[in-house]
């Protein structure tokens, strides 16, 4: 896939996906309200918006890596020509889910929404369902012992400290 085709894709997949997973839907979910009265809830509400920050961050990153190493899009109907194994990808296996919880979160405690919360909890149950279940296998039928070795040594969800580095 061109990199033009594959930043094009990545930017609509971008929109449609994480915008109303982790946008719009816990923005409705919350009403966007602050808690009546504001003071009080300031740390939570500032680690919210560190959690917001740093996840809309990661994955914007993250999009754009598979785009660059693996020439492609995160969406299924248009994968990665290879596997895309950089950045932060080092560290933990799925960043763009981390961040897509990251978000969520964020905006749990930003508007002290227990919906939010709760909204949270069903979105990574959903993730890790369609991880286990489609992602990983298909995965391991595209990419075979590349793939395998990377899972051995790069976690699921909880990031490793120090980086992986695949072998030449």
């Amino acid at each position: 896939m061109r990199r033009s085709s594959a930043a094009l894709g990545s930017a609509a997949f971008f929109i449609l996906t994480p915008g109303t997973v982790a946008g719009a839907l816990p923005l409705w979910i919350s009403g966007a309200q602050l808690p009546m009265p504001f003071h009080g809830y300031q740390a939570v509400q500032a680690l919210g918006a560190i959690l917001i920050a740093g996840g809309v961050v990661s994955l914007a990153v993250s999009f754009v890596r598979f785009v660059r190493e693996g020439r492609g899009t995160p969406a299924p109907i248009a994968p990665t020509a290879s596997l895309v194994v950089g950045g932060q990808y080092r560290h933990v296996r799925n960043p763009m889910y981390v961040a897509v919880l990251c978000i969520i979160l964020g905006q749990a405690l930003f508007f002290v929404s227990v919906g939010v919360l709760a909204y949270a909890a069903l979105v990574l149950a959903a993730v890790h369902t369609f991880v286990v279940l489609y992602e990983e296998p298909t995965l391991r039928e595209t990419y075979g012992a590349q793939y395998e070795t990377y899972v051995r040594s790069v976690p699921r969800w909880i990031p490793r400290v120090t980086p992986w580095h695949p072998a030449p």
